[in-house]
Formats: structure tokens, sequence, C-alpha cells
């Protein structure tokens, strides 16, 4: 049951925008953000004076590299409770921010370990870390000034 479950980072070239991850559901996608998310986003400040994106990125940013620790060690260590604790977190801050895709994988994995599924649940996490790595890059993206 768990002892195929193991620490595992993401998959290569998750860091470079999700190059080189075939088969890893949940990642081939360009389109990492709602784009209508983060136009409501922006409609909280119009200007951008207020830097609100800039704020959401941040504290985004840090909870991310809060909760991926955990995850990790929740994973070397067969930890299931803490696994979906992390997802719970995720789910409602990755969908404010329009990161859809992000949000269902925690919401799928939440699932799976409240009804005791391992099976394809390495593969789950695994997509999970990966949209980890690639949803803080494209929300900067996102920051960029529009031609």
């Amino acid at each position: 049951m768990l002892n195929a479950f193991h620490l595992a980072n993401a998959p290569a070239g998750a860091a470079e925008g999700g190059k080189g991850m075939a088969g890893v559901p949940g990642t081939s996608s360009p389109e990492v953000l709602d784009p209508q998310a983060l136009a409501r986003l922006r409609e909280l400040d119009p200007s951008g004076e207020g830097k609100l994106l800039q704020r959401v990125l941040q504290a985004f940013e840090s909870s991310v590299a809060r909760l991926l620790s955990q995850l990790n060690e929740a994973r070397a260590s067969g930890d299931l409770p803490t696994v979906r604790h992390v997802a719970h977190t995720l789910k409602s801050s990755s969908a404010s921010i329009g990161a859809l895709k992000l949000s269902q994988l925690c919401t799928d994995i939440e699932l799976m370990v409240r009804e005791s599924r391992t099976e394809g649940l390495d593969e789950a996490l695994d997509a999970l870390t990966a949209q980890l790595n690639i949803v803080p890059d494209a929300l900067k993206k996102s920051l960029d000034p529009r031609p």
C-alpha cells in the first residue's frame, strides 16, 4: 500500500515551464492560469498602484515554498493526513489566482486520500509538484506589462 509511496521531486523539466514532462497529467497545456481569474484580480487594483498582483504572487510563492516542503516530508514518511492537508490548503488559493489545473489536482488528491485510495496517488502528487513549480512562473509572467 504505502511501500510504493516515495519522495519524488518534480519530474525533469518542471522548472522550465513543463518541458519534458510527457505523461504527467495537467502539465502540458501552455495556459497555466485562467485569464478571467487574473482579470478579476486586476479589477481589484486597476491602476496597479496597490501592487495587488505582486503581493498575491509573493504570498503564493511563500505559501508554496512552505507547503511543498511539508508535502515532500509527508511523501517521504507516508503521512497521508499531511498530504491531504497540503492539498486542501492549496486548493482554494490556487483557484483564486486562476491556477485551475492545480486546484483540480488538489481536489483530486484530497479526495483520493480521504477515500484511502493510493493507486495513482504518486502520479497525481508528481503532477501537483510540477504545477507548483510552473504556476509561480506563470504568475510572474502575468505581471509583465501588456503591450
